[in-house]
């Protein structure tokens, strides 16, 4: 399955559990409540990081594309393509899905 970008059709089609997801540009630096920008070198810990779903392969059953997921990023395959930087996961490797269809008794988490 195969999505649209600005430069048009994406050249891939994922196959089996995988999904590819934008890379958040945002990732390196971040903001406190209180303002403060706090650098990507910055040690705190084991981090998630969200990023949106942009295709999916046939056998992927919890996510959709549009979803925005939540992964360790530091068990990731990056991938380019058109000069655009994407992340390739397996289903199994993401933590979480926020979505408008996930009701509220349902988390979305699959753990």
């Amino acid at each position: 399955m195969s999505t649209l970008n600005d430069a048009g059709k994406l050249p891939i089609r994922m196959l089996h559990d995988r999904l590819l997801v934008s890379l958040d540009k945002d990732a390196g630096e971040r903001r406190s409540s209180a303002g403060i920008v706090i650098p990507a070198t910055a040690s705190v810990g084991k981090r998630l990081a969200w990023s949106e779903v942009v295709a999916i392969g046939q056998h992927v059953r919890q996510v959709q594309v549009g979803d925005r997921v939540l992964y360790d990023p530091e068990e990731l395959s990056e991938v380019e393509l058109h000069g655009e930087q994407y992340i390739l996961l397996r289903e199994r490797d993401i933590h979480a899905v926020a979505a408008p269809r996930v009701e509220d008794d349902r988390t979305g988490l699959y753990l």
